[in-house]
């Protein structure tokens, strides 16, 4: 027992410093470090089967079809046969194995195709070529030019002067431009002499893994000497080395240990809010399944004890059998009877929507990048609806909201300006398609795709202007550019470039405090500021108590709109418990928060906490390995791909290649998903709850005997047959408004974001229709059967004919309550529709008929029921009667709610009914004019130039607009400028400007923010 006690605790017991020594592997493998493979996997050949089936169990649903069939195979209690069970689990259960296969193996492809590449090590004094799992601390490894880093590496020495290196760090932080690192004078001068490094033999004590991409700390002991090592000599996993032929590097951490996996973050499964409801709703349908089966069981334990010894004569009772008995094994075979509450093609039919669903989106052509030749990818199949629930957006800024792809446009050369074309009289002209561009054809080095249209600049280049040569020149020496603005005025002015922030925001906090101290101080002043009768001690009021001890912050309504900016030093304060809240409720009464010079684990912190205190679904993008941590905490989780890496891609849940594909993403496919799942929802429930309750009210009727009401095919084929492919047809096809209409209001997607489709209330009502349904269904055709003779005098009220109408008047019912479901029909659609009740029809028919009780007559009892009930003129009045009844009070329902509550919803499909269908054209897109600098990209020569007004952040917004209230923005700087847009006019040359602005279109994100102003 010691012996286990001990080494569980050793594998328990967290690492505190990094020891290695370079070129011994026997003294390194003491500390069991991990090696350079990696495993995402989670089976293996033998584990599958065994694993699977037990995460699989694991469901409620699931374990409780198992249950069910134990229960089907005690023919004491079962009035059912086995198979209609076992069938639909079976396939269940091979469906979503062969998922978790097809995924697994697509993992196992991964990590083989990782651990397997190669890399030159040096072993016993040469270099031999390793796979990259081989790998392990401690070893020296060469690393040629654009290849992939191998592990966490010191650099050693390189081919460049000084020991330099340049790498790409694209799949670590998503930007593209080369970093150099440098290594130790001591290590560079070991060069590629393969025997000095094969001699070397320094030791490294650093800092244990962690998920800093930007600090190391470290020592080097080499001959004696100690020398400290920081971030610029360390080479991470994932970069790539660029324009160097060499390196040699020491292998510090490896495969999971390094800095690249330990920001990949743990991996979870994720569920949708729906989901989490359907096992709350499950568990609650689970107790009303008892509820109705002790009732019943009670009921037979009355009617045994008053009427059950009347039929000893015909039906004997076993030995040792009484009443109590008796009721003890009616309640398990009403569980049986009753279990379609909980039908188990219900998961069946979810999977198939959501993969449906999954591939409109790999399937849009709307979100296909043609230039990176890259489509739209739903990378699961499980979170579609989610996606139209989205309340909050999380977004990486570099590479994802900017594309780090700089076009020249315009640049300034000793006070002149050059980009702009004019005409004869000197005024500005618009630049359109057809505007001259200038021919670069005398260069063959020229890129044909770049355009140019002003010729001044060419012929003084070549005229061989001394200033204009100096400034090319400069620019193709100098890639870097080291600002003197803030890294918060540098985020704001994204925010405006984005649209994040607007010019008409009342104000923009800036928090940038230093100390725990100054950060709740500046937290508490934009809080008084956007509500000024909050008061200190009562900024807590608001809250409301989630499940085990939580609390939920509530929306609260501000005067105006307001932006936060807060840099990574005071967020690293604000997330502090002891201010977390504070925090959460000033940046949730903004309209946007922007966070500059965060970290990954900063990002999924913010994030975690709008999951812990806010119920509602988030979402987040981004294109690096920095991004890779936020995108696996957020319920939905998006990548960018493209020329940023593949680490957010590999990570998230839907990808595509530019962020203004999100649009689409969420005002269609993922309102539509949401849309189709719970009209789903609805639907299956009411079709089976009125399936169920019918069984209920007969019970009453049969003396509490556990009979069937129906055919006992009839029930085995209503989930898989009859009512299947309609209800799978509306949630594949279905749409409210097409996807004009959805951008052109895109307030439609609030009532996903409230849960107004599909909810508990919603539940319950569906509950109650079913109800109502039931009792129709049951009582309609009781009554008019009872004491009925057919046309030529014979009885017709037997059991089996009873049956018969019962079922073809449920089946009916369900029909036409499933076209006053669908909004919009397709010929798939109504083929479903129809086609389902033509084969009811030609099923029951066939089963009925002579022919298939001769070949299996204990199987087709109803021998001529068809024929024989379906004739009769009464029987389809009786019909006609129950579907009146069933659908009427829907009919007047809807009708009243819409005229006296119509919802979003409702006024927008008015509007496309007035409109005939036909959406109205859309707003035409107004070429912005190049006649203002506000969007111009600019390069400055080292003369005098405008770099004060580029750093002032006057040139994207203007100061707030006043407003009645009297509050006056913090920070804004006006004296002396007074412009009337971002730019203003503002002329580099010196020329006046057309003070017209041209309308533009609303961007993307613009059609995210809530419509205040009434649209109807």
């Amino acid at each position: 027992m010691s012996f286990f006690s001990l080494d569980f605790s050793r594998k328990k017991e967290r690492e505190v410093e990094r020891k290695l020594r370079a070129n011994d592997r026997e003294y390194n493998l003491s500390f069991k470090y991990a090696t350079n493979a990696i495993k995402t996997s989670k089976y293996n050949l033998f584990t599958f089967l065994p694993l699977n089936l037990f995460e699989q169990f694991q469901r409620i649903a699931n374990a409780y079809f198992l249950f069910l069939l134990v229960l089907q195979v005690i023919p004491q209690i079962s009035s059912l046969s086995w198979f209609t069970t076992v069938v639909p689990l079976v396939l269940v259960l091979s469906v979503t194995a062969a998922k978790d296969a097809i995924d697994d193996i697509n993992r196992h492809r991964s990590d083989n195709q990782v651990n397997n590449r190669r890399v030159q090590v040096l072993i016993d004094g040469e270099l031999r070529g390793e796979r990259w799992m081989d790998v392990q601390v401690g070893d020296i490894i060469k690393l040629e030019n654009n290849q992939f880093v191998t592990a966490d590496l010191l650099l050693l020495s390189s081919s460049e002067p000084l020991n330099l290196v340049y790498i790409e760090t694209a799949e670590l932080d998503g930007e593209t431009n080369l970093k150099v690192r440098q290594a130790l004078t001591v290590t560079g001068d070991l060069g590629d002499n393969i025997d000095r490094l094969a001699a070397f033999n320094g030791e490294v004590h650093c800092e244990p893994p962690n998920n800093r991409l930007d600090r190391f700390m470290g020592t080097l002991t080499c001959a004696g000497q100690k020398y400290s090592l920081d971030n610029e000599k360390i080479l991470l996993r994932g970069c790539t080395l660029r324009n160097t032929e060499w390196c040699f590097g020491l292998v510090l951490f490896g495969g999971p240990q390094t800095k690249l996996m330990q920001n990949c973050g743990k991996t979870t499964f994720k569920r949708t809010s729906i989901d989490r409801l359907m096992n709350v709703l499950v568990l609650c349908i689970f107790g009303f399944l008892a509820c109705m089966c002790t009732i019943l069981a009670v009921g037979n334990g009355i009617w045994e004890v008053n009427e059950g010894s009347q039929f000893t004569v015909f039906l004997p009772r076993q030995e040792g059998g009484n009443a109590a008995f008796c009721a003890f094994l009616t309640f398990w075979s009403y569980v049986i009877i009753l279990n379609t509450v909980v039908p188990i093609s219900l998961y069946v039919s979810v999977e198939i929507i959501r993969l449906g669903n999954s591939f409109y989106i790999d399937w849009d052509r709307k979100m296909y990048h043609a230039h990176s030749d890259t489509p739209a990818e739903a990378r699961t199949t499980t979170l579609n609806e989610e996606l139209g629930q989205i309340k909050y957006v999380f977004s990486d800024k570099t590479g994802t909201l900017t594309q780090n792809i700089m076009t020249f446009n315009k640049c300034t050369i000793n006070g002149k300006s050059y980009g702009d074309v004019y005409d004869y009289s000197g005024q500005r002209l618009e630049i359109t398609e057809d505007t001259e561009t200038v021919d670069f054809s005398f260069n063959p080095l020229a890129d044909p795709k770049f355009l140019f249209h002003d010729h001044a600049l060419v012929e003084a280049v070549k005229l061989e202007n001394q200033e204009v040569h100096a400034f090319f020149r400069l620019l193709a020496l100098c890639h870097t550019v080291m600002a003197e603005e803030k890294n918060e005025e540098t985020a704001e002015n994204i925010g405006y470039s984005c649209n994040m922030l607007r010019e008409e925001m009342r104000e923009v906090f800036v928090i940038s405090g230093t100390s725990p101290t100054d950060v709740r101080q500046e937290l508490r002043n934009a809080l008084t500021t956007m509500k000024p009768d909050t008061a200190e001690d009562t900024h807590f009021l608001q809250e409301r108590t989630l499940g085990k001890g939580m609390k939920a912050i509530r929306d609260e309504v501000v005067n105006g709109e307001y932006g936060l900016v807060i840099n990574g030093h005071s967020l690293a304060y604000a997330l502090e418990c002891s201010m977390e809240l504070d925090f959460l409720r000033t940046a949730c009464m903004c309209k946007a928060v922007i966070c500059c010079r965060v970290t990954p684990l900063q990002k999924a912190q913010v994030v975690e906490l709008v999951k812990k205190y806010r119920q509602a679904v988030t979402l987040a993008i981004g294109d690096g390995a920095n991004d890779v941590s936020m995108i696996k905490a957020a319920h939905i989780g998006v990548g960018i791909s493209g020329q940023e890496g593949m680490q957010a891609v590999l990570s998230s849940d839907f990808s595509f290649a530019q962020f203004r594909f999100l649009q689409r993403l969420l005002l269609v496919h993922g309102r539509w998903s949401y849309l189709r799942m719970c009209k789903f929802l609805r639907y299956f429930f009411y079709k089976n709850f009125t399936f169920t309750f019918v069984h209920f009210w007969y019970a009453f009727f049969c003396g509490f005997s556990a009979q069937t009401v129906y055919d006992e095919w009839f029930i085995t084929l209503y989930n898989l047959v009859y009512t299947a492919l309609p209800v799978l047809g509306m949630s594949l096809f279905d749409q409210d408004v097409n996807e004009l209409w959805s951008f052109q209001h895109p307030e439609l997607y609030v009532p996903g974001q409230l849960n107004l489709y599909f909810s508990k209330t919603a539940f319950f009502k569906c509950a109650l229709h079913s109800c109502y349904s039931s009792l129709v269904l049951f009582f309609i055709p009781y009554a008019a059967m009872y004491d009925t003779v057919r046309d030529d005098g014979k009885d017709i009220a037997d059991y089996q004919s009873f049956a018969l109408l019962t079922q073809t008047c449920l089946l009916i019912a369900v029909c036409i309550q499933m076209g006053l479901e669908m909004a919009y029909w397709t010929a798939v659609n109504t083929f479903f529709v129809l086609g389902s009740l033509a084969m009811y029809f030609a099923v029951t028919f066939t089963m009925y008929s002579n022919g298939i009780f001769l070949m299996l007559p204990s199987s087709f009892p109803f021998i001529g029921t068809a024929r024989n009930t379906l004739n009769q003129p009464n029987v389809w009045l009786t019909i006609l009667l129950t579907s009146i009844l069933c659908i009427l009070p829907v009919i007047a329902y809807r009708f009243l709610w819409i005229q006296l509550r119509p919802t979003i919803n409702d006024k927008v499909m008015f509007k496309v009914r007035q409109a005939k269908a036909t959406p109205p054209p859309p707003p035409r897109r107004t070429r912005m004019r190049r006649t203002s600098s506000r969007r111009s990209g600019y390069a400055f020569s080292h003369a005098q130039g405008y770099g004060d007004l580029v750093t002032s952040r006057r040139f994207l917004r203007r100061p707030a607009i006043s407003r009645s209230s009297g509050l006056t923005p913090k920070g804004r700087t006006t004296t002396g400028f007074s412009p009337m847009g971002r730019s203003a006019g503002y002329s580099p040359t010196g020329r006046p400007q057309n003070t017209k602005v041209p309308e533009v279109e609303v961007t993307s994100l613009q059609m995210y923010r809530t419509v205040r102003d009434p649209v109807f």
